[in-house]
């Protein structure tokens, strides 16, 4: 192994687990030994969870054990404590195997240990050979299994949802985050829509700043509205009588937003 790749990513639970995938396959790729995440907690999910608090990390280990070398922590001699400064940087945004093999690869020439402190997950947009594709859907339905305490407390949800009834659980991608990153403001009051560009600019690692959300909603880029899924699950045919499980984080214009959805299914759960 050439060295250890060290990394700090958000807990925004559907980009962390994608994040993960594609660092992995990078490791793969760059034969590198992965050190097992942190997660970034002062992002904008303010989250004080650890990896091992989600993630079953001996299963995280064990089932990529032929694939890719992934230690718990650093040795000793690679740390602070003993006189070690860990190289930091993000890799740049949207980057491909080319970026990686070409201008990190040669890092570790001079480098022991590289440390990405932001991550992304947009290596599978860009033409990613198979084998790394399939090491990337390995990590996602084998390595990363949740904690057995979060287990057993999703089966206690559906039991309960079942109990009462037929339900959707339904993500609805319209959090402040997601409504800031993409520039999609449809149906946000001009105050919402300076706040989310101000979000925008106060992360700078988020590469677009200016956005026109027309242009992104006729690109078909944006989340559907709460009120338009409210219309497309009335067209799927779903009654009054079906649970709508919220699963997701607080949704941008709270009760506002959700009022079109709550009238078509007022039997809405949510955390």
């Amino acid at each position: 192994m050439l060295g250890f790749l060290k990394l700090t990513q958000v807990t925004n639970l559907s980009s962390l687990a994608f994040q993960i995938c594609d660092m992995v396959a990078v490791a793969r790729l760059l034969n590198l030994t992965l050190v097992v995440p942190q997660l970034d907690k002062a992002s904008f999910w303010a989250d004080p969870s650890n990896f091992e608090d989600i993630f079953d990390v001996q299963q995280f280990i064990d089932s990529l054990r032929d694939e890719v070398r992934i230690v718990r922590r650093l040795p000793k001699r690679f740390t602070r404590k003993y006189g070690y400064k860990v190289f930091e940087m993000p890799p740049v945004s949207w980057s491909n195997e080319t970026y990686y093999l070409q201008q990190i690869l040669p890092l570790f020439s001079k480098l022991k240990v590289l440390h990405f402190n932001k991550t992304e997950a947009r290596l599978a947009n860009n033409g990613l050979q198979l084998e790394l594709q399939k090491l990337r859907c390995r990590v996602n339905y084998q390595a990363l299994k949740f904690t057995s305490e979060i287990e057993t407390l999703g089966y206690k949800l559906v039991h309960i949802l079942r109990e009462r009834g037929p339900f959707v659980a339904l993500h609805l991608r319209y959090e402040m985050d997601m409504l800031a990153f993409s520039g999609c403001t449809h149906g946000c009051t001009e105050k919402e829509a300076e706040e989310l560009k101000q979000l925008r600019y106060a992360y700078p690692w988020w590469r677009e700043k200016e956005i026109v959300s027309e242009e992104k909603r006729l690109q078909g880029l944006c989340p559907l509205t709460p009120e338009e899924t409210a219309l497309v699950l009335q067209a799927l045919g779903f009654d009054k009588e079906t649970q709508i499980y919220i699963a997701a984080g607080e949704i941008y214009g709270s009760e506002r937003r959700l009022a079109a959805l709550s009238t078509a299914f007022p039997r809405i759960v949510s955390y």
